[in-house]
């Protein structure tokens, strides 16, 4: 059944309309497309509201085909924040068929796209300082709902904001002694391009911004060959792809699997990055302690 049949059918006799933001902001209703940007609301809105997330920890938003229950989350919504940049491809659909009155606001605004073979990469949360550009939108958006609150989501996004600037600078601190021969790693797919950019880093996938995509043998067999040739200082798995690609690298060319990296979605609770912020330092932590140690193995 297409995601377009679903929710007609979900939705044939019970169509909702929101007519007006509410006054209070414990009656607002949130949505948020993927865990990472749910997170970031959540930090922004503290307790004031709560906040529903369409694609979960461990999910791939890529792929994700959305539920009568996510387009009935979406049609009772006063808010959502999407990502934009062509990350969520569903999303229009998703809140079209909802008949949803809400406003949509792209928590990217503002943010210059970097591209990976001419196509947008819409991983932008992948730079800590994209990051606080996320946090500042949706701190102004929730300011605008609810005036009333809008000291407690300023404040409560000012406090953030240093945690994330503080990471930044700790994390270019760290890099800054790599020589150059140690700042290549190799992901499944192409979702750390602005992490690149920001520190310096050089990031290699056998699949590109989308994970729909596969690599042809070709394509693989010139990766394989490259870095047989020049080297990388890790390989890292993600957590919402199969290791099945990574694997096959590290057999072929002796290159050590680092660990796992969280790209599109957090971890599941009890795991790691269960919060943007933990992503982050575990990714960090890991990708450091990859590259510190490359070629002591």
């Amino acid at each position: 059944m297409t995601i377009l049949n679903s929710l007609r059918i979900g939705f044939a006799s019970a169509a909702i309309a929101v007519c007006a933001l509410p006054a209070a902001a414990d009656d607002l209703k949130i949505v948020a497309s993927f865990s990472i940007l749910g997170d970031m609301v959540e930090q922004v809105v503290g307790d004031a509201a709560d906040v529903t997330t369409i694609v979960g920890p461990d999910a791939d938003a890529h792929v994700y085909q959305p539920s009568v229950a996510d387009a009935r989350a979406v049609a009772e919504a006063d808010i959502i924040f999407v990502n934009g940049l062509g990350f969520e491809t569903w999303s229009d659909t998703l809140i079209a068929e909802s008949g949803s009155k809400a406003s949509v606001h792209v928590a990217t605004a503002g943010i210059t796209p970097v591209t990976v073979e001419d196509a947008i990469d819409p991983h932008a949360w992948n730079s800590l300082l994209n990051g606080v550009v996320y946090v500042q939108n949706i701190a102004d958006v929730l300011s605008d709902a609810v005036p009333a609150h809008a000291d407690d989501f300023q404040e409560n996004a000012e406090a953030y904001i240093a945690e994330l600037t503080a990471l930044d600078a700790e994390t270019r601190t760290k890099l800054a002694t790599l020589p150059e021969n140690h700042r290549t790693v190799v992901t499944a797919h192409d979702a750390f391009g602005y992490l690149a950019d920001a520190y310096g880093l050089t990031f290699l996938a056998p699949v590109g911004i989308d994970t729909e995509a596969e690599p042809s043998a070709r394509d693989l067999a010139i990766l394989i060959d490259g870095l047989k040739e020049q080297g990388a200082s890790a390989l890292f798995v993600e957590n919402i792809t199969s290791p099945a690609l990574i694997n096959q690298i590290s057999e072929e060319t002796g290159i050590e699997i680092g660990g796992r990296l969280y790209s599109d979605a957090l971890s599941e609770r009890g795991g790691p990055a269960t919060s943007y912020l933990a992503m982050f330092k575990h990714n960090l932590g890991a990708l450091i302690h990859a590259l510190e140690h490359a070629g002591h193995s």
